[in-house]
């Protein structure tokens, strides 16, 4: 893997960096446009300052404006008798005048305060004790105090100890942040070079990080992987790579069948190794797999729902009725019968005409039986509705004015409240285009406060806040007004042709319970739950 690798770079400049080590989530990824990182000290600063330490030291705004030249650091001196008047910049020189790291803090304690070594390692066990009794704050008058005794503005000494107090709720050493550094610049590399095989890692490493397995085969496929159903002739337990050169870095993504819900680990992998056994002969049919590996109905059921039998030619709803069929226990006097039993003690009924699934039936029984699908995004087969009722899209989001009212409407991907955030909470919402970052103030929150936990489709009102001065690709946001349950809409799926009325439609498999109502919190079709995080 070389160092420093510029293309690795300028994807993480773009803010393309969903299931990368550390640098994946809401606030890294805002970050990474403002910061701009080309080299890897960058990085190590990326991964330590959205942390509540600097947040709550009020480091970051001051870094970032130093950084590209609207601020000149301040490296604040002592008196000339008492010494070197860089003693500070030599401290605080390589990040611009900002102690971001404990090490720092310690030196800055040493240096300008006349802290013993005793003294300063004390002052790094308060910084890195969560809940300390008192922290940093017991050091006030000792820090401060002998800051002024040596010379230095009181006033600047009162900054110095609120920055160094901001790591009593978490500041990072600074060997801690280059070790992190290092693993997100690994995961970028890997991502930047071969998403393929990154992909492969992130779906059999589930359930882990910020994003859903839909999420991870999206933005594969937004980066030029092919990416190939679960296949019961085709899948491993795990997501595999399959020869391709039409797909990025030659490889196909082909999914595994630990995507089926409700599969055991073990039945998984004894039906592929079955598979691969003897001959190594693929199997015929839905009766075949169940005669050869004798795994329970309930396996077989997974896998029909799963619609891993649609390379044998079977669709979901036929290879559910070969399923349903299948009895291994078949009791001594109807074995008697023999052939009228069908062979190796399976009973066959008579195949139903069974009607085609509707194209959203499809999408929502991928949802339910794997976490995502590779058809249509569940808001494509919804726009003309959603269209109807006067609501936009995350591609009207990108292109309108700031300070545009927007009425946007998608699937909830991922609920925040961080600690430092004073209440606000930020909602990632996801469309047919992409994503979409909303900010719910507190007042919203309360008033909206069940759409804002309940929703699976959610449509946000509000305006428009974009930064395009200090990043390099355009931040945006939208500032919440009102947020609306609609979740009754994904019901629509169940029908052949969504309209923007609402209907009582036939419920599927995929459904729990009726709703009367839009909006109420009942009907609910089973799609991926969010991510949620503190």
């Amino acid at each position: 893997m070389p160092q420093d690798c510029e293309d690795t770079y300028a994807m993480l400049r773009r803010a393309d960096s969903l299931g990368t080590f550390q640098v994946e989530s809401r606030a890294q990824m805002a970050m990474l446009p403002r910061l701009r990182p080309s080299v890897f000290y960058d990085l190590v600063v990326q991964v330590a300052i959205i942390r509540p330490g600097p947040i709550q030291g009020d480091m970051v705004h001051p870094y970032l404006r130093r950084r590209w030249g609207q601020e000149e650091p301040v490296y604040p001196q002592p008196s000339p008798e008492f010494g070197d008047p860089d003693e500070l910049k030599k401290v605080l020189g390589r990040t611009l005048g900002v102690p971001f790291f404990q090490e720092q803090a310690m030196r800055v304690a040493i240096v300008a305060a006349g802290f013993t070594p005793n003294e300063a390692d004390q002052l790094r066990r308060a910084m890195a004790t969560f809940k300390h009794t008192q922290g940093v704050g017991m050091y006030h008058e000792r820090l401060v105090g002998g800051m002024v005794r040596r010379g230095y503005d009181p006033e600047l000494a009162e900054r110095v100890f609120k920055q160094i107090e901001g790591f009593g709720s978490y500041g990072f050493p600074e060997s801690h942040a280059a070790s992190f550094a290092h693993l997100a610049y690994a995961s970028s590399w890997l991502k930047c070079h071969h998403p393929a095989v990154f992909a492969a890692a992130l779906l059999n490493s589930q359930p882990m990080g910020f994003y859903a397995p839909a999420q991870i085969v999206g933005d594969a496929k937004k980066h030029d992987v092919l990416v190939r159903p679960l296949d019961i002739n085709a899948s491993d337990w795990d997501s595999t790579l399959e020869p391709e050169v039409r797909s990025a870095d030659k490889h196909a993504l082909r999914l595994g069948l630990r995507l089926a819900s409700g599969l055991a680990e073990e039945d998984g992998r004894l039906i592929v190794k079955t598979r691969r056994s003897g001959n190594g002969s693929p199997y015929g049919s839905v009766e075949e797999v169940a005669r050869r590996t004798c795994v329970s109905r309930k396996a077989m059921e997974a896998l029909a729902e799963a619609d891993a039998f649609a390379s044998l030619g079977a669709s979901r709803r036929d290879a559910m009725w070969d399923a349903k069929a299948i009895e291994h226990n078949i009791p001594p006097l109807l074995q008697l019968a023999g052939n009228a039993l069908g062979e190796a003690g399976l009973i066959r009924e008579p195949a139903p005409a069974l009607p085609v699934e509707a194209n959203g039936q499809s999408v929502v029984l991928d949802y339910a039986a794997t976490g995502l699908s590779l058809r249509q995004h569940p808001l494509a087969l919804l726009r003309p509705a959603l269209a109807a009722l006067g609501y936009h899209d995350t591609n009207h989001l990108n292109s309108a004015k700031p300070g545009s009212s927007i009425r946007l409407p998608g699937l909830v991907l991922m609920r925040q409240r961080p600690g430092t955030a004073k209440g606000i909470v930020f909602i990632t919402l996801e469309d047919e285009f992409g994503v979409a970052n909303l900010v719910v103030y507190t007042d919203v929150g309360q008033r909206d406060r069940a759409a804002m936990i309940g929703a699976r489709l959610m449509v946000a009102e509000g305006q428009i806040e974009r930064e395009t001065e200090r990043a390099e690709v355009p931040i945006t946001h939208l500032i919440c007004r009102r947020l609306i349950d609609r979740t009754d809409l994904l019901r629509q799926l169940n029908t052949a042709h969504p309209s923007p009325s609402w209907s009582d439609a036939v419920l599927s498999r995929a459904d729990e319970i009726r709703r009367p109502n839009p909006g109420s919190a009942q009907t609910k079709v089973k799609m991926p739950n969010s991510r949620d995080f503190r």
